[in-house]
Order: C-alpha cells, then sequence, then structure tokens
C-alpha cells in the first residue's frame, strides 16, 4: 500500500543531521503550518470553481467561461479582485472584535486540520481523542460569528450571528451524536483506530442500520453548522443582505468567505473519515484478491475522492432544496434529528455490545 511516511522520515532525519532536536521540531511545525496554509490556498479556488460550476450543472447552464480555458482562471481572478479591494471598517464598530474576527476563523480551520489522515502515515497528529478534539473546536467557531455580527453596529449583522448560534448550537448535538455512533462501534477515539477498523469494510456498509441513519443525520448536520443552504440563514442575502459580514469587505471578507469552504472540505473529510474509511481502500472482508487491487490505487486518492464527493452532495443540497424558516430550521433539529439520533446510537450500542456488525 502506498505511503507517505518514508517522506517524512528522511525530511526529519535531514533536518536532524543540522539542527538540534529543538530547532529540527520548531522548523517541522512550520513547514507543516506553511504546508496547512497552501492546502487552504488551493481548497479555496478548487472549491468556489467547483461550487459553480456544479450549480451551472445542476442549472443547466455554462457556468464561468470567460477567465482563461473553460473559465478555469475565474477563481484566480476573483482572488486578486478581493486582494486590491479595500478593507473598510464602519465607523460605529468595535475596531478591535471587528478585524479579529475574520482571523479567528482561519485558525479554527488551521487546528481543526490537525487529526485528520489525508493518506497512510500521513497526518499531522494523531491524538487519542482526534474526535473529541474535532467536536471541542468546531464549536469555536461560532465565537468568530458572533463577535463579527456584534462588533459591526449593524441590525441585519447582529440577526444574522444570532441566527448562527443558534444554529450551530442545535445542530451540534445532533453531528456529535452521529460521531459518537461510530465511536461506539469502534471503541476508541483516536482518528487512526477507526480507520483500521473498516480494514475489512467501511462502516456505511458493515454497520447496518444505525449508520446508515446516523451517516444522513450527520451530513444534514454539518450542512446546518457550516451556514449552507438550505440552512444559510446566518446570511440569508434576500433577508440580511449577506447577514454576519455584511459590513466586511476585501481581504477580510475573503477570510470568511475562505473559511466557510475549508469548513465544509473539513466536515466532509471527517465524514469520510468515520463512515467511508477515510484513506482506506475499498476492501471486502477477505476477498484478498480483489484487496490486493484495490490497494494499487494511492491511499490519498481514496481520501480526496471520498471527501470531494460528499462535498458534491453538500453542493447538490444547495442548489436543489429552498432555504427552511428558521422555525423550521430549530423543529428540524429539536423535534426529529436529536431524538432520532439518540435512539439511533442506542441501538448502534446494542449492535456493538452483541457483536452484530460485520
Amino acid at each position: 500500500m502506498w505511503s507517505f511516511s518514508h517522506i517524512a522520515n528522511e525530511l526529519h532525519e535531514w533536518l536532524s543531521s543540522i539542527f538540534n532536536p529543538t530547532w529540527t521540531l520548531v522548523i517541522e511545525m512550520v513547514l507543516a503550518g506553511v504546508a496547512v496554509i497552501g492546502l487552504f490556498a488551493a481548497l479555496g479556488l478548487v472549491l468556489v470553481l467547483m461550487e459553480r460550476r456544479v450549480a451551472a450543472w445542476i442549472q443547466i447552464r455554462l457556468g464561468p467561461n470567460r477567465v482563461g480555458p473553460q473559465g478555469l482562471l475565474q477563481s484566480l481572478a476573483d482572488t486578486l479582485k478581493l486582494i486590491v479591494k479595500e478593507g473598510l471598517t464602519p465607523s460605529g464598530a468595535d475596531k478591535l472584535l471587528f478585524n479579529v474576527a475574520p482571523f479567528i476563523a482561519m485558525i479554527v480551520a488551521m487546528l481543526l486540520m490537525a487529526p485528520i489522515a489525508f493518506a497512510k502515515d500521513f497526518q499531522l497528529w494523531d491524538m487519542n481523542i482526534g474526535v473529541l478534539y474535532v467536536s471541542a473546536v468546531s464549536s469555536i467557531m461560532v465565537i468568530s460569528i458572533l463577535m463579527a455580527g456584534w462588533s459591526s453596529n449593524n441590525k441585519y449583522s447582529l440577526m444574522g450571528a444570532m441566527r448562527s448560534g443558534a444554529q450551530i448550537v442545535s445542530y451540534e448535538l445532533s453531528a456529535g451524536l452521529s460521531i459518537l455512533t461510530i465511536v461506539v462501534l469502534t471503541g476508541s477515539l483516536q482518528v487512526s483506530d477507526i480507520i483500521h477498523a473498516q480494514a475489512t469494510g467501511w462502516w456505511i456498509f458493515k454497520g447496518h442500520l444505525p449508520v446508515w441513519i446516523a451517516f444522513v443525520t450527520f451530513i444534514i448536520a454539518v450542512t446546518a453548522e457550516t451556514n449552507r443552504a438550505p440552512f444559510d440563514l446566518a446570511e440569508a442575502e434576500s433577508e440580511l443582505t449577506a447577514g454576519f459580514h455584511t459590513e466586511y469587505s476585501g481581504m477580510k471578507f475573503a477570510l470568511f468567505f475562505l473559511a466557510e469552504y475549508i469548513n465544509v472540505f473539513i466536515v466532509c473529510a471527517i465524514g469520510a473519515t468515520l463512515f467511508l474509511g477515510g484513506w482506506m481502500p475499498f476492501h471486502i472482508g477477505n476477498w484478498t484478491q480483489f484487496n490486493h487491487v484495490m490497494d494499487y490505487i494511492p491511499s490519498s486518492i481514496w481520501f480526496f475522492g471520498k471527501t470531494f464527493f460528499l462535498i458534491f452532495l453538500i453542493m447538490w443540497f444547495r442548489w436543489t432544496f429552498p432555504r427552511l424558516r428558521i422555525d423550521q430550521l430549530l423543529n428540524l433539529e429539536w423535534k426529529y434529528l436529536l431524538p432520532i439520533s439518540m435512539i439511533n446510537l442506542l441501538l448502534a450500542t446494542a449492535m456493538a455490545i452483541l457483536g452484530w456488525h460485520f
């Protein structure tokens, strides 16, 4: 099976031969940070173009087709436009909080990259509470949104931030219970353990009905948590102009815009890891020859393929379903998803105790 461990080991040995252990660790951390920032930039360009292409495909139109061959440079043109635009701060705004809010959004997104396994032996930090870490850190995102809405001194921004706070706090419950379903079946919070538990089959296939229910609930909940349509009440253009980032422009707006797409990538990467095996190839029980053929496909291809499939699903939701009202959104969570998730967790627990999964 393909592995990136030899690249990391050779880099570590080369740095260790030049610097002492402390400086080696510092340089490796800096390189990891630069790599994450580079990944952010690449994902921003790719996902914005993908969003427009998916929207055009669903709505039977051309999409971006002017800048570059087949419109492939449209995202780059948008980036240049945002870089040269002036970043304005409203006169009545709390300038400190207003300027800090978009950076908090990006910092949270960077922190969430730590436990994600992008390929075999290619992970920044395989902590023993990886899933709990993701659930805890992702909840900090609402702070940046509330900070942006309140500090803007704009009623639309404040209303969008309040909606987002209620929405994220509500749907975190269903998302957390869906994640716990996989944790119960695996018996571990560590991301690497969850992936290796799917070596004989992904949980979406061998976990029976409880995992399917958890998967559907997870996709709905994370779509709401990332403020994506049809749950985009925090930035409803037809009602609130642009919601919590109405007053933002230039690179400050670009940071919020980029953070949204990075968060979509992160939640889809977590979903692919929990339910679809992460970087693990498609294996079927003891089918040795079939599994051996699947191992020839690089693990990074498996991971990004599954992740972008889930991203496509979330984009599909946006261009298919109309926006919900705030009361409908909260009713969906508290009256339907939460009770279903709690009962489903009990079913998964019973299934794990009795060993009814494959």
